[in-house]
């Protein structure tokens, strides 16, 4: 989640397979950071509170951090450099070593150790660079091994290996979760298998899957779409954003839910598991079981 510019588009990391089949969740595009803005960066979300490695290779450092101080997180984040092997790097699709840098996980690992896909690199933390309504997560980004691993920017454009199946949604469900600042309903229902997430309407044969905070991070993106497709983002029968390429700039909207202003929605893309929309909504009074509606309105 650091601030990290996109550095050169041209060496694009294509995660393999194998490096998501740990994770429930994953979001190129649900964070403020630059990182994500710019497509650099990947955040992957396992079932258990165990930070899983989603490369192989061997842990070349790792480093402690401060982080913003908050009253729900940790005072110290941490940054794990694994250098990718050759076989992880041929199924990612490049012709050279990168190096991994993971972040939000206190190392349970030393400089020196060998990883592989799966295994734990610690404990993930509640990091002070998470919003109160994000859920702990393994930050991955990707450096050239003659870049400079420590600074915030220049890591690499990451692409996923599949096309996410983009699901219809009307606004309406029913409350399965809550916490403090957001609640979880039980729409779009998943199919039952493979990524999926909120469709963009109205694009036909581009329809991508939805991911980014809207409208309360700047932008967001439609993955699984065409890359070359321009031109503007529908949901729940509005223009939210307009995207070039898979990034998109939300236009100045805001979300309702049962009539109450809600902050956000957070758009990700979900496995063989609940794919509900998840509403931030700090304050709110709403339990579980009961039906909401969320509707999109122009400012």
């Amino acid at each position: 989640m650091e601030a990290e510019s996109r550095a050169d588009e041209s060496r694009d990391v294509t995660l393999p397979t194998e490096s998501l089949a740990p994770f429930r969740r994953l979001s190129l595009y649900n964070s403020p950071y630059p990182a994500h803005d710019a497509g650099c960066a990947i955040d992957l979300y396992p079932d258990s509170n165990d930070g899983i490695s989603p490369v192989s290779g061997t842990v070349r450092e790792t480093k402690t951090v401060r982080t913003p101080q908050k009253p729900y997180a940790v005072e110290h984040d941490h940054l794990v450099l694994v250098d990718c092997d050759l076989a992880w790097c041929e199924a990612a699709g490049l012709d050279e070593q990168v190096v991994a840098r993971v972040l939000h996980v206190d190392p349970g690992v030393d400089p020196g150790d060998r990883v592989e896909v799966g295994d734990s690199l610690g404990e993930m933390v509640r990091s002070g660079f998470f919003a109160p309504w994000v859920d702990n997560h393994v930050h991955l980004g990707f450096r050239t091994t003659g870049q400079n691993l420590h600074r915030a920017s220049g890591s690499l454009p990451v692409s996923l290996p599949v096309v996410p199946r983009p699901l219809a949604w009307d606004g309406r469900g029913t409350v399965r979760e809550t916490g403090e600042t957001y609640v979880v309903v039980d729409a779009p229902a998943h199919p039952g298998q493979g990524w999926c997430g909120i469709g963009a309407e109205g694009d036909g044969e581009h329809a991508g899957v939805l991911d980014g905070g809207l409208p309360h991070y700047d932008g967001g993106g439609v993955l699984g779409a065409s890359p070359e497709t321009e031109g503007p983002v529908s949901l729940l029968g509005t223009v939210v954003g307009d995207r070039t390429g898979r990034t998109v700039a939300w236009r100045d909207v805001e979300l309702e839910v049962s009539g109450e202003r809600a902050h956000g929605l957070s758009l990700f893309l979900a496995s063989a598991g609940p794919a509900g929309a998840k509403v931030v909504c700090p304050g709110h009074a709403f339990e579980r079981g009961e039906r909401v509606r969320v509707q999109v309105r122009v400012r």
